[in-house]
């Protein structure tokens, strides 16, 4: 039987990060001709999608390879197609200077009265698909502001779609909202978020008073009158899953989610002594004289994991290093000032957990015992627990495409169950 090839491939004027968040759901139905998907697993563990058009016909396809670092899945048709002996595509995501080429490929045997007509079927399904993407609003990563009351608040802000919840991320000590652009492009395509920096960091003011968990759930209540938003999903790391479990203490009916990644109690169950003794030790270099830019390489040898490449290690030196000396003080200050124990009943939301295989500042073993705390304290418990191979401490920058694809999972679940 005659075999034949179609590929086409198109450029698209967005990360690979935010096409792949499309293209890589292999049971999504973001495709125009696609009326309806369904997810499925075979009897043998395979994974297969059942879909309908906009024709009314019905297709079942099976997924052979999917490679997350690669951008790349395969997968057969099984049934849909009459007359199709052997059916086997292939889309690829690859990056092309600031955006990204998407290559979708298929190989067809049909006999020779029906290929001609498949091959054309499957290169007009091919290009369809290709023009939406490229036709997207996957929207820029703009800076915004708060300025009508002290201190002004400055945020990262991405996507259009203000009905849904806002997606609010929260850094750690060391970071700022930069390091959460990775997830800004990807989760932006699909709704509006925004990473904010807290007092002091980014283009952010510290206020003259020492700052205190208070104010940053106040800061959280500004950002969502910006942008309109009635419900958040907090997204924290470090220090900020302290801050974002610390709001759903205060406000338990505001948050629709919460995801806490390497932490989550912060220093609300350490005691006067332990609290004392972490301010000192990370004061002391302070108190040599030693700038933040002297200290950020240990820092990092602390928190990367093993897996860090020359260019993570260095994104997570500058972020420690941009950080002005004050603005330090202040947060060491506030993270060691809790103020309460979690009474984590108060959590009414779904919550996902996620750490790095080799984070030592939040380890897998204590990540997961406070997910069963939560677990088993919670009125009507959803709660999911993942650890991130491979990384360190700051696990969305290590390791960001398992990161979105873990958050993406959790948003998608989020918007299904209304």
């Amino acid at each position: 039987m005659p075999v034949e090839r179609v590929t086409c491939s198109r450029g698209i004027a967005a990360t690979p990060e935010a096409v792949w968040s499309y293209v890589g759901d292999f049971a999504s139905d973001w495709h125009p001709a696609i009326a309806a998907c369904e997810r499925r697993v075979a009897g043998e563990g395979h994974e297969m999608r059942v879909f309908e058009d906009t024709d009314g016909n019905t297709y079942r396809e099976r997924l052979t390879y999917r490679s997350e670092s690669d951008r790349c899945l395969r997968y057969i048709l099984i049934e849909g197609i009459e007359g199709v002996t052997s059916y086997k595509a292939e889309v690829s995501v690859t990056p092309d200077g600031g955006g990204c080429v998407v290559t979708w490929s298929a190989e067809i045997d049909a006999p020779a009265e029906r290929l001609p007509a498949i091959a054309q079927g499957t290169q007009a399904i091919f290009e369809a698909g290709l023009a939406w993407l490229a036709a997207q609003n996957f929207a820029p990563v703009d800076r915004l502001f708060c300025e009508r009351s002290d201190p002004r608040l400055s945020w990262l802000g991405a996507g259009t779609q203000r009905a849904a919840p806002l997606v609010l991320f929260l850094h750690g000590i060391g970071g700022n909202a930069e390091n959460w652009r990775a997830q800004l492009e990807v989760a932006g395509s699909l709704r509006r978020v925004a990473a904010l920096d807290f007092r002091g960091y980014g283009n952010s003011a510290l206020g003259a008073d020492q700052t205190r968990v208070d104010d940053h759930c106040d800061d959280i209540l500004r950002v969502m009158r910006a942008e309109g938003a009635h419900s958040v999903i907090l997204v924290g790391l470090s220090m900020g899953s302290w801050i974002a479990t610390s709001f759903a203490m205060r406000h338990p009916d505001l948050p629709s989610g919460l995801v806490l990644a390497g932490g989550c109690t912060g220093m609300s169950e350490a005691s006067a002594e332990e609290r004392s003794a972490f301010l000192a030790a990370r004061s002391e270099p302070l108190r040599q004289g030693k700038t933040l830019a002297d200290i950020a390489p240990s820092v990092v040898d602390v928190i990367a994991g093993p897996r860090a490449n020359a260019s993570v290690r260095e994104m997570l030196q500058n972020s420690m290093q941009a950080i002005r000396t004050e603005t330090y003080k202040d947060a060491l200050g506030c993270f060691c000032s809790p103020g309460e124990v979690f009474d984590f009943a108060r959590i009414r939301c779904p919550v996902l957990m996620m750490t790095g295989e080799h984070d030592r500042l939040a380890p897998p073993v204590e990540i997961r015992a406070v997910s069963h705390r939560i677990h088993g304290a919670m009125v009507s418990p959803d709660v999911r627990f993942e650890i991130i191979g491979g990384t360190g401490h700051v696990c969305n920058v290590e390791e960001p495409e398992t990161f979105n694809r873990l958050l993406l999972a959790f948003l998608s679940r989020l918007d299904a169950a209304g």
